[in-house]
């Protein structure tokens, strides 16, 4: 079966229900007789990154669910594309990413510190840190030591804003540090994000 993902952002005048009875009628369309409904997760209402069909402020509401066939998906992007209250929705396949705009971090045994280690010195918050400089030196950055990322979620600002310069743009390999995979991944989900007005496309976006 095929794991998709859907995120749709609705008019922020919209409450739970009315979504709720939206996605009852929407849903069936793409899963058919044999899919699934897996999770879905109501955001609310979110401050959009830029406006939309001159909206500041959306609903947000992300489902997953499982089908065995995409057949129906034309005609559950047709009905979902009619419907004046569906600000912009992207489907995507599921790789794993929650419903929640949380990451999901590979587990690091860390050996525990003792007390007498320490002595009599007061911990160093920014100790385990280094400071990255950007592109030209335009942006300098804390990046702080911790556990990989398992699974990058496009959801994911806190983590992806960690990998945008002031002017929104991405940053290079050369600084971020990370691998080629990983940097092809935060390209694709730093778009996504960008597209669902998660993030800016740039600093200041006209209303």
């Amino acid at each position: 079966m095929r794991h998709y993902e859907i995120v749709c952002i609705f008019d922020p005048s919209l409450d739970e229900d009315t979504v709720g009875q939206k996605l009852e009628k929407l849903h069936p369309l793409l899963i058919g007789d044999d899919g699934e409904v897996v999770a879905i997760d109501h955001w609310g209402v979110k401050h959009l990154a830029y406006p939309i069909k001159d909206r500041n402020s959306g609903y947000y509401v992300v489902s997953q669910v499982k089908v065995n066939s995409v057949a129906g998906l034309p005609e559950f992007e047709r009905i979902l594309g009619l419907d004046e209250t569906a600000l912009r929705y992207l489907i995507v396949v599921n790789e794993g990413e929650p419903t929640t705009q949380e990451s999901i971090l590979e587990e690091v045994f860390q050996k525990p510190v003792k007390a007498e280690d320490l002595g009599e010195r007061d911990p160093d918050p920014l100790e385990g840190s280094q400071e990255v400089v950007g592109p030209r030196g335009s942006a300098r950055r804390r990046q702080m030591d911790g556990p990989p990322v398992a699974v990058l979620n496009y959801k994911d600002v806190d983590r992806l804003s960690q990998f945008i310069t002031e002017q929104a743009k991405i940053l290079p390999k050369r600084t971020t540090k990370v691998s080629a995979s990983f940097q092809r991944h935060l390209g694709r989900a730093i778009k996504r994000a960008r597209f669902l007005a998660l993030i800016p496309y740039v600093v200041n976006h006209e209303a």
